[in-house]
């Protein structure tokens, strides 16, 4: 019977996590058919069974983590025999092995549980000592005789920058409790990565996208018959920041310890929002192409990303990130930065909007732009000239689109 295997999804890539399985036990399958969903730590996607037939056996279970090249699953080719289903059924496969138990840490790398005589604490300013890997002996009392109050741990704990966690609340009658999916997972870990490290600073110019908001009305029917997709606001946006990212080099730039990493070509990552979080495909060369090869750049990743069918090579390498959360109506939005990259565009809505012209109000199409840095590497008046040449670029629109 033909193995299926963990595909190595990437040669960075050397685990997999089975998240759903497509087939169950018994089931007829096609060659080249999706056969189960994996999530890997660049991407999750789709696997196709590599031959016909039924499926045999799962030997890797849902939410389980194994190594590439783990045979997961078997397949009975036609006019073989394979095992009953309901024998099959009847032997579940193995389960994941829990992790062992992490060893308790030595008693000297417990400070909060060290109760010397010249430490005075409650129970309560104990835990939270231990919590938070506090040395009582390090935290001046305030009560009598020098006691330590919890007043006194949440003032050093401030001192230190951190603050004390809030215990979750116990679910209640009526709530329900969901383990986060792999995807959330990473993300999680991914916005703590950025937030640690790269110090964010926004900042926002109002853009007059009203060139671009009638070329665009003008256009839009003729576009989607000679291009098969339909024309939107953002691939205008993307090549306006190319435009601007090969102005200002340092924004396309990365951080590499004490080197700064300038990047030769311009990979602009565009954020897709899927029902289980967001994915962030990235076009390559994008300052290379037009408007068209643009939104079809957009439709093919954004598509392909819902479907699950990515590459690994395809969400990762990006220099520079747009967030479009203008398509879901927001006016202004401040997003976290791509690590490693340095900077992330935010796009609002295009909306009509009374402004000011040689003193008279008119009516045009407003987008508010926001450009989110990392201020170890840029400052906000290279941030605000970017942004200002990427404004000029929208308003000042002069490339065909047709």
């Amino acid at each position: 019977m033909p193995d299926v295997i963990m595909p190595q999804m990437g040669e960075s890539i050397v685990e997999g996590t089975v998240t759903k399985w497509l087939k169950k036990l018994g089931d007829r399958v096609q060659r080249d058919e999706p056969l189960f969903e994996i999530s890997t730590d660049k991407v999750d996607t789709e696997i196709p069974s590599p031959a016909g037939g039924v499926l045999a056996e799962i030997l890797v279970v849902e939410g389980q983590t194994v190594q590439v090249n783990t045979v997961v699953a078997r397949i009975a080719e036609d006019g073989k025999t394979a095992t009953a289903p309901a024998a099959i059924a009847a032997a579940p496969a193995p389960a994941p092995k829990p992790a062992a138990a992490a060893p308790p840490p030595p008693l000297a790398a417990a400070p909060a549980e060290r109760e010397d005589e010249d430490v005075r604490s409650s129970p309560l300013v104990r835990r939270l000592a231990k919590e938070h890997s506090i040395d009582l002996r390090e935290i001046q009392g305030s009560g009598q005789g020098g006691r330590i109050s919890k007043k006194d741990v949440e003032d050093y704990l401030a001192r230190r920058g951190a603050a004390a966690p809030a215990l979750p609340p116990a679910p209640a009658a009526g709530d329900r409790v969901e383990k986060l999916s792999v995807m959330r997972q990473r993300i999680a870990e991914h916005m703590v990565l950025t937030k640690r490290l790269a110090p964010h600073v926004t900042t926002v110019h109002q853009v007059d996208a009203t060139r671009i908001a009638r070329l665009r009305e003008r256009l839009k029917d003729q576009f989607l018959e000679r291009h098969g997709v339909k024309l939107t606001f953002l691939p205008f946006f993307v090549r306006a920041a190319a435009a601007a990212l090969q102005s200002f080099p340092v924004v396309n730039a990365s951080l590499d310890g004490s080197n700064i990493l300038y990047h030769g070509d311009i990979h602009i990552g565009i954020a897709v929002a899927l029902d289980a979080g967001l994915i962030v495909p990235v076009i390559r060369h994008a300052d290379r192409q037009n408007v068209a090869a643009l939104q079809r750049a957009v439709e093919d990743l954004a598509g392909r990303a819902r479907r699950k069918q990515l590459k690994p090579e395809e969400v990762h390498g990006g220099t520079f990130s747009i967030s479009n959360y203008g398509s879901f109506g927001s006016l202004l939005a401040t997003p976290a930065i791509n690590q490693p990259q340095s900077a992330i565009l935010g796009v609002g809505a295009v909306h009509k909007a009374p402004v000011v012209i040689d003193d008279a109000i008119a009516i045009r199409s407003i987008c508010y732009l926001s450009l989110t840095f990392d201020h170890r590497l840029l400052d906000g008046a290279i941030a605000d000239q970017f942004l200002g040449h990427l404004r000029g670029v929208v308003e000042e629109w002069a490339e065909e689109i047709i």
